[in-house]
Parts: C-alpha cells; sequence; structure tokens
C-alpha cells in the first residue's frame, strides 16, 4: 500500500503472466516494453510525480505495445513503409492493448492504465491515433510514454536499420517538441537522460531486481 494510492500484491504476478505472452511472439517488443516501463517510470519521477504515479506509469510502459501480440508480424517487423491497410492494422495497437489490461480492471491500479495505454501514440497538434486527442486532454502519462517510447525506438537497432546516436534522437525530440511531443516533458527528459545511466543508488539496484521478477 502506498499513501497515495493501492498498488495490488499480485500487480507482478500478472505482469508477468502477460509480458510472457508477449516474449513468445515478439520478444524484441518484450524487450522494448520492459525498458519503456523503467524509463516512464524514470521521467515521471523527475518530472516531480509520486511514487504512485511512477508506478502507473511503470506499468502502463510495460503495457503500452502488449497490443502487437494481435499484429501479425509480417506487418510488425517490415522494413519498408507500410501499406495504408497495415498502417491501419498497426495504430490499433494501442486499442488492443487496452482491451488486453481490461479485464484488470476491476482494481483501480490497472483502471487508471487504460487511458494512457490507449493514448500513448496521440499527439499535442491533434494529428495522433487512435482519439486525435489535442494538447491537456492527452493523459499526462501518455505523454511521458510517447517520449521515451520515441526515444528507445529510435535508438535501438533493428534488422533493418541501425539505432541512431542520442544526439540525433535528442535532436529529433527538440524539434517535434509542441506538435507530437510535450514540451515540458522534452525539456525534462533531455536534462535527465544522460544521468539515467549512471545513475548506481539502492533505490535503482532494488528496481533492477524488479524488473527481473518481470523479465
Amino acid at each position: 500500500m502506498s499513501k497515495w494510492g493501492n498498488i495490488p500484491d499480485w500487480a507482478y504476478e500478472a505482469a508477468r503472466a502477460l509480458m510472457a505472452s508477449l516474449n513468445a511472439v515478439d520478444p524484441m517488443t518484450y524487450q522494448h516494453c520492459l525498458r519503456v516501463g523503467e524509463m516512464s517510470r524514470k521521467l515521471a519521477r523527475d518530472a516531480g510525480m509520486n511514487e504512485y504515479e511512477q508506478k502507473l506509469a511503470e506499468f502502463a510502459g510495460f503495457f503500452h505495445d502488449i497490443g502487437k501480440i494481435g499484429i501479425s508480424q509480417a506487418i510488425i517487423g517490415k522494413p519498408g513503409k507500410l501499406e495504408p491497410k497495415e498502417q491501419d492494422i498497426m495504430q490499433n495497437h494501442p486499442v488492443i492493448s487496452e482491451e488486453i489490461i481490461r479485464p484488470l480492471a476491476g482494481h483501480p491500479f490497472f483502471g487508471q492504465l487504460l487511458a494512457p495505454i490507449r493514448a500513448h501514440h496521440e499527439r499535442m497538434d491533434g494529428e495522433g491515433y487512435p482519439d486525435h486527442l489535442i494538447g491537456e486532454k492527452i493523459p499526462i502519462l501518455a505523454r511521458v510514454i510517447l517520449v521515451v517510447d520515441t526515444y528507445d525506438a529510435m535508438s535501438q537497432t533493428r534488422a533493418y536499420r541501425k539505432g541512431l546516436p542520442d544526439e540525433v534522437v535528442y535532436a529529433e525530440l527538440k524539434r517535434c517538441s509542441g506538435t507530437q511531443f510535450d514540451p515540458q516533458l522534452v525539456r525534462i527528459f533531455l536534462q535527465a537522460h544522460k544521468t539515467w545511466k549512471t545513475q548506481e543508488t539502492a533505490e535503482e539496484e532494488s528496481h533492477h531486481h524488479i524488473i527481473k521478477k518481470i523479465a
């Protein structure tokens, strides 16, 4: 129990079961989700959110792409540009992710994950998906996930391209700040991200142990 909210004892057990299913189908997306969950927690922390909100950010990050279980690997791993029909299918993954988590939403902690999971591809200018939300109407945790999700997607090497160096990714986040990304969260990320790699506190070591529980 947190002073800010109740996290069920079985939360990590449920996460491990769900993430094992994702890992069996798409190991690359599984590893991506683990990284996004961890970075979402850190960005939420550095943005001043409380411990309960940080856990919400972490779990929403873990589950944000779990809906890709329902997307053909031929589409997910396609090296070239997606056809319009394929793009429509791919853009449905936040909705599928939301539906996968919905059976757990009887508990308030999991219930609060649904909106940020669904909205993690919404853009500040309303050009995102699936609901074309604008600005402050996008849940703050969805805005957190979008920043770190984009960083991870651009920086990681894929079968069809090499990962980009941090400086290039940082420049893209700056370029799209205010249109795609929440500008305040971009500013915080750019200030804090370089320090994350060198943080070796007891809290960090404990967190890595928790990550291993899911992995």
